[in-house]
């Protein structure tokens, strides 16, 4: 029981590690401000 427990926990924490990932590149924003440093809001969207 304690290796299923295990097994899922550790599902949750990969799966979310690669939905942040996913999301990183081409962050949508309303401003610069939201975008990170070095990068502009055009369209919605932080481009470098």
């Amino acid at each position: 029981m304690a290796k299923i427990f295990m097994f899922v926990y550790v599902l949750i924490i990969f799966l979310s590690l690669f939905m942040v990932e996913a999301n990183i590149p081409g962050a949508r924003c309303a401003t610069d401000e939201d975008c990170p440093v070095g990068e502009k809001c055009i369209g919605g969207n932080c481009v470098e």
